[in-house]
């Protein structure tokens, strides 16, 4: 399975960065942090035509639930979603978060706790981008 979920959307990079933001909200997590990734790399004097903003998302819950097991897993949290540009392309994606936690551990309880977090990334990702 590809470690990666990526959905292309019309909508302009602006549109989707404000999509995700309201998605988020409604799948009952939050926006701890947004990092303009982009604009980051053109202030240092770097040549970045794109555009890509990380969004660092959390549902308190069920970060609680996965530090319960190890507490050094709170190295795979937040969850990340980026918007970004490729190509004149608008992508929103992220890392699974049920592949990520079940290379970093074998418990079973956190292969739960992963893949309601996956669904509800997926379907962030999936509203934003619709």
């Amino acid at each position: 399975m590809d470690p990666f979920f990526i959905r292309d959307t019309p909508k302009s990079f602006e549109e989707a960065s404000s999509a995700l933001q309201e998605a988020v909200v409604n799948q009952g997590f939050g926006v701890l942090a947004v990092h303009d990734l982009g604009n980051t790399l053109r202030s240092k004097g770097l040549p970045f035509p794109e555009q890509c903003r990380i969004f660092e998302v959390c549902n308190p819950q069920q970060a609680a639930a996965v530090l319960s097991t190890t507490m050094a897993l709170n190295m795979a949290l937040p969850c990340r979603i980026s918007v970004y540009t490729e190509a004149g392309q608008t992508r929103l994606g992220m890392i699974r978060p049920e592949a990520m936690l079940a290379g970093l551990s074998a418990d079973p309880s956190l292969r739960e706790v992963a893949r309601a977090v996956e669904t509800s990334t997926t379907a962030i990702i999936e509203a934003a981008a619709a």
